[in-house]
This record gives structure tokens, C-alpha cells and sequence, in this order.
């Protein structure tokens, strides 16, 4: 097998909540793909995946440090944003305890969902793959909603998708549709942080104290 050209998608959210969090906060997706990936590969394109969060009763600071993570992302070059949204709306949901006593009890909830990433990676995977933009598509994810878009790139363009995931318990139905699948160690999140300190072109900046 040659050099490859290599794109990584990766789906922000799902590394976060699937990975140590603590490792995933200030997390160099520059320095993990190139860890990950053969040295004889060209890494073209890292695309990261994510939604803009909203400040919340008990951590109001979260979108700074959000932010401040997108701002050190920003810094590798090679790297680009693509933004999903999130909605949230009343619902009305059975109690646990309720449901299994048989007296069922209803409550109105406050759902959050996070809309449009898993669309847009499979959109821009399904785009590149078509316009021959890559030999190897890799998706950091363990997301099965994915396994379809996958499935076509392999089997009805005949091109090569691999899989790193983030999580501790692997979905058989992408490994089922990929032609390689890496299960991403948290050593190797956390070897692969930014430094403390960044410089931009705003100027210098520093990763959150808290968390």
C-alpha cells in the first residue's frame, strides 16, 4: 500500500463524551492524527465537527472555554470549523420509578439535542469522496449513524475509510463497514496536548484553569 492522501472528520462531540474528557479538553487534534496516522501518509485536511454550547445555571463559563479550545484549534493550519446548532424544547417524560411501579407519572423536561454535525461530516465525507479529494478518509468517531455514508464511499466509489474511536465500547457496525478501526488510547490524548500557552494572530492566550 503507497502514500496515501489523508483527510481526518472528526465528530467533536462524540470524542469529548466518549474520550477522558480531561484528555479531550485541550486535546492537539494536529499532533494525535499524525501519532495515529503511518509517517509515510500526507495528512491534507483535519475537519472538526462541533456546535457553539450556551452558558448553563451551574457553569455560566463553559462558552468561554469553549471558545478558548476552538481558538488554539484555529491555530493549526490545516484545520477547519464546521458548526451544527442545538435546539431545546419542553417535553413530557415518564419517571423511572413511576413506570416500573405500574403507576405511570409524567414530567415536563427541558431537552437538549445537538443538531447538524453528524450531517455535515457525512455531507462533506460523501462531497470529497466524489470529487476525489482523498485516498483515505479517516473518521474519529464511534457514531453508528455514520455507517451508511461510509458504505458508500467504500463499496460504491471503492475508496478507504478508516475508523479511530474515542470509546470505550466499539460500535460492530462501523467496524463492520470499515477497512481499518483503531480504538484511540487515552495515553495517547494525553501526550497529544497543546502547550499551556498559545500565540495567535490576536496574541497570546492560555488554557482555562477550570474546567
Amino acid at each position: 500500500m503507497g502514500r496515501e492522501r489523508v483527510i481526518v472528520y472528526v465528530d467533536g462531540f462524540n470524542l469529548y463524551y466518549g474520550a477522558a474528557r480531561a484528555a479531550a479538553k485541550w486535546l492537539n487534534l494536529a499532533a494525535l492524527c499524525e501519532r495515529l496516522a503511518r509517517p509515510s501518509d500526507e495528512l491534507l485536511a483535519i475537519k472538526y465537527y462541533t456546535a457553539l454550547i450556551s452558558a448553563r445555571p451551574h457553569d455560566v463559563e463553559a462558552p468561554v472555554r469553549q471558545q478558548m479550545y476552538l481558538r488554539a484549534l484555529k491555530t493549526i493550519p490545516n484545520l477547519s470549523i464546521h458548526y451544527g446548532h442545538f435546539l431545546s424544547h419542553p417535553v413530557r417524560m415518564p419517571l423511572a420509578a413511576s413506570v416500573a411501579s405500574g403507576n405511570v407519572e409524567y414530567v415536563e423536561v427541558l431537552k437538549t439535542e445537538e443538531k447538524g454535525s453528524d450531517v455535515n461530516l457525512a455531507s462533506h465525507l460523501l462531497r470529497d469522496a466524489y470529487t476525489d479529494r482523498f485516498s483515505l478518509a479517516v473518521v474519529l468517531s464511534n457514531d453508528s449513524d455514520l455507517a451508511e455514508p461510509i458504505r458508500i464511499v467504500r463499496q460504491e466509489l471503492g475508496m478507504r475509510v478508516g475508523i479511530w474511536n474515542p470509546q470505550k465500547n466499539p460500535s460492530r457496525v462501523l467496524q463492520r463497514h470499515a477497512d481499518f478501526f483503531k480504538k484511540i488510547r487515552e495515553q495517547a490524548l494525553r501526550e497529544c496536548q497543546f502547550p499551556s500557552t498559545l500565540r495567535d494572530a490576536h496574541g497570546w492566550f492560555r488554557k482555562p484553569r477550570a474546567w
